[in-house]
């Protein structure tokens, strides 16, 4: 599998995932501290995108090999 594929593999799974789990931390953390649960969608939807490439990203640039 070429790195381009196994870079887009690891953006299209990480995004979903880390949109459930936010929209379930946001919602116990709304459920416990103001006593209603309500999902915040837009922190949800931010950290899926913003996560979702920064740590494939961060994974391939750790996966290079610097010589010196």
């Amino acid at each position: 599998m070429t790195s381009t594929k196994q870079f887009l593999l690891d953006i299209g799974i990480t995004i979903p995932i880390t949109f459930v789990v936010a929209a379930l931390v946001t919602f116990v953390y709304s459920l416990i501290v103001h006593g209603s649960g309500i999902v915040d969608w837009d922190t949800s939807f931010f950290l899926a995108i913003f996560l979702g490439i920064v740590l494939p990203l961060s994974r391939a640039a750790g996966a290079r090999k610097v010589e010196i």
